[in-house]
This record gives structure tokens, C-alpha cells and sequence, in this order.
């Protein structure tokens, strides 16, 4: 499996995509996603997305846009944005792991096993 785009927004075309399969994500979280890739597409006048990787890490990653692009300046707001919103982005993946890995499909069992 490859990685997998959740969210993304583009500067330049003024657009966001979110995947469907991860509109069963909760209407906040799916806001709150929308709102940390806009405002970071925005910002670095990029189109920024937004993933998981196949082990549930989660990715940004910007593509540059026409306008001068910051790489460095890129990169200290990803890792700004990684650390105000730590405990949303862990929760995030946790939830990834559970719902779209082998790894979690085997916690569910197990968890499904105890409660008989």
C-alpha cells in the first residue's frame, strides 16, 4: 500500500480536497483538518497536503508554487504546526492505525475477544 492523501489545498486554483473515505472522519475533526491545510496553503502560498504513510505516520508535504517558495520557512511552519497540534495529530493516527491497518484490524479481534 502507498501513501495516502487526506486532505489538500491548493493556494494557486483557491481549492481543497478532502478523500471520501475519510469523510467518516467527525465533522470537527474533518474542520479542523481543513482548517490546519487552507491556512498553511495560504501561508506558504503552496499547495499542502496532508497523508498518512502505510505504518500510520503522519506526512506534509508542500508542492511549490510560481510565487518565490520559503523551503526552510516551509518546514518551520510544518514543525510549528506539528507542535501546536501534537495531541490532535496522534489522536489522528491512532485512529488510522485502528481503522486501516493489519496492525489495528488485530487489536479489534483482540479487543472483540475479551469482551465474550
Amino acid at each position: 500500500m502507498k501513501k495516502q492523501i487526506v486532505v489538500a489545498a491548493s493556494y494557486k486554483k483557491q481549492k481543497y480536497f478532502i478523500e471520501p473515505k475519510f469523510q467518516v472522519l467527525p465533522e470537527e475533526v474533518q474542520k479542523e483538518l481543513k482548517i490546519m491545510c487552507v491556512l498553511t496553503a495560504q501561508k506558504l502560498c503552496c499547495t499542502f497536503l496532508i497523508g498518512f504513510e502505510t505504518t500510520g505516520e503522519i506526512y506534509f508535504e508542500t508542492t511549490e508554487s510560481e510565487i518565490d517558495f520559503d523551503e526552510i520557512g516551509a518546514e518551520l511552519e510544518i514543525k510549528k504546526m506539528q507542535s501546536e497540534k501534537k495531541d490532535f495529530l496522534n489522536a489522528l493516527k491512532l485512529w488510522y492505525v485502528v481503522f486501516f491497518t493489519e496492525e489495528g484490524q488485530k487489536i479489534k479481534q483482540e479487543l472483540q475477544k475479551e469482551k465474550k
